[in-house]
């Protein structure tokens, strides 16, 4: 038997253990393997063509569900998918919904249902199968009515303005360097979300509770079995839905972020960057993995999860839609589409574009060609029945099919901080330009003040800390302000964006 001694020793070894390495006891509990310790809200099925099913749905009640078509349309630029559309049965009534590309679930029939993903994203992409589909169409459910992620369980990953400057979503063919490449036919379809943002400024936080299961080149150990991919710039989190959740390209790691750390939700992990495989532009690259249908990982599509928990915590009025990006040829017509746009009072009374030459427009929905290439950034004002406003804005990118090698350039501007800016307070305001280093970026205010002019790398190389140009600015009065920024190649083409920024006033 052993001595008091030695069961003293063995007392103390243990708790030792329990406090300085947390690491196991958290790991033990939460293994790649562990079974959640809570359920989702959500229900995922994966249907082919004629194929239907029956669906259990979090609060006990079953929905029935079957695939009867899958239509996607493909540009004639990159042959990329732009539009998914499925035709869904739900509990006898049909319904269409748009795959992605920042939309939101439809209700009918009792339940909310939208659709993450069809397979004709997969078929000329560049990443390999990242949803885990392995058949037509993909489906996801809950009641009319219930959240989509428990309350009190997720958070807005960043601590800025939503849309507070370029955005890429799910489905959505990524911009490389910039903008998209003609010549490119193996297409990087977004399946994670970007939130742009301005580099070094804007903090990153846990979206959940969970456990750190890797931080930069640390790993912890027993997750081989996991979605996890090490890499400097990458945090991964485990919540208790056995979820996996991955934030990239940060600036900056917080020191205290080591696997194996528990961490609480909203608490600051990192600093919104450009490192990694961010293309050059800064953005806090956001995604969720988990077991699919298949039985593969696969993502788990965030975009309503964070629609809906920005409204929770920013309880905003009125946000405008005019996303995602569009890519044309010259001559080519293209529509604009801002009717994903929202009001909490329920109605938007009007949608007005102001067009980069100057012409404008009004409508939910316009359509335009453009004469030469670019990268135009259209603007659409929103106004709802109870007078509030927003703005949003469209990408547009040009290119001459006579000379498809001639790429126009690109850039992304952002600034710093995006919340209860008040007059007089300093912004500091950010921009890089792609694909030239001729010229400078010229800023335009949008409150009469002079024009400023910088000058930016032009994405001469992707990391480098000087490669945005900084400036700061300041405005006397409370409103809505438009800035604008931009810059032209040496053969005379433009790339333009703007930024909204509020100034003494709410969302």
């Amino acid at each position: 038997m052993p001595s008091y001694t030695q069961r003293v020793l063995t007392l103390f070894l243990a708790v030792v253990v329990s406090l300085s390495a947390g690491i196991l006891l958290e790991s033990e509990v939460l293994g790649a393997s562990a079974k959640p310790r809570l359920e989702p809200l959500v229900r995922v099925v994966d249907l082919n063509l004629g194929e239907s099913a029956t669906v259990n749905l979090c609060d006990g009640l079953r929905a029935t569900v079957k695939l009867l078509d899958l239509k996607e349309t493909r540009d004639d630029i990159r042959n990329a998918v732009r539009r998914a559309v499925t035709t869904v049965e739900v509990n006898g009534q049909t319904v269409s919904l748009v795959s992605s590309t920042y939309r939101l679930p439809i209700t009918i029939a009792g339940v909310q249902i939208d659709c993450p993903i069809t397979e004709g994203y997969l078929q000329n992409s560049s990443k390999q199968n990242a949803w885990g589909l392995e058949k037509d169409a993909r489906l996801r459910l809950w009641p009319a009515g219930s959240p989509l992620v428990k309350p009190g369980t997720f958070v807005y990953p960043v601590k800025q303005r939503w849309f507070a400057t370029d955005t890429q979503m799910a489905n959505v063919p990524c911009f490389v360097d910039g903008g998209e490449v003609p010549a490119n036919k193996n297409i990087y379809y977004h399946y994670g979300l970007d939130f742009g943002g301005a580099e070094g400024l804007i903090d990153v936080v846990a979206a959940t509770d969970g456990l750190v299961v890797s931080a930069g080149e640390e790993k912890l150990s027993g997750y081989e079995d996991s979605p996890v991919a090490t890499r400097y710039d990458v945090i991964y989190l485990l919540d208790d839905r056995g979820w996996f959740y991955r934030y990239s390209h940060l600036y900056k790691i917080a020191d205290w972020v080591k696997p194996g750390r528990r961490v609480e939700m909203g608490r600051k992990i990192g600093t919104l960057g450009k490192e990694g495989g961010s293309g050059g532009w800064s953005h806090l690259h956001f995604d969720i993995k988990c077991r699919q249908p298949s039985g593969l990982w696969g993502i788990q599509n965030a975009y309503a999860f964070a629609w809906e928990v920005y409204q929770r915590q920013y309880k905003p009025e009125i946000i405008a839609v005019a996303r995602p990006h569009h890519l044309a040829w010259v001559g080519q017509t293209v529509e604009l589409d801002a009717e994903r746009s929202w009001s909490r009072s329920g109605t938007i009374r009007k949608f007005e574009w102001t067009f980069c030459d100057g012409t404008s427009a009004t409508g939910a929905k316009v359509r335009r060609a453009y004469d030469k290439p670019g990268e135009y950034n259209e603007i659409v004002k929103i106004t709802d029945a109870a007078g509030n406003i927003d703005y949003d804005f469209t990408v547009v990118q040009i290119h001459d099919k006579n000379n498809p090698d001639k790429l126009p350039p690109a850039i992304h501007a952002a600034y710093y901080p995006t919340f209860d800016i008040k007059p007089g307070d300093e912004i500091t305001f950010k921009v890089r330009s792609f694909r030239t280093t001729h010229s400078n970026e010229v800023w335009d205010f949008g409150d009469g003040s002079p024009r400023v002019t910088v000058q930016s790398d032009g994405n001469a190389n992707v990391h480098d800390p000087e490669g945005y140009a900084v400036t700061r600015h300041s405005y006397k009065k409370p409103g809505h302000y438009i800035a604008t920024v931009e810059r032209s190649n040496q053969r005379g083409h433009r790339a333009v964006t703007h930024l909204h920024i509020r100034i003494g006033i709410g969302d």
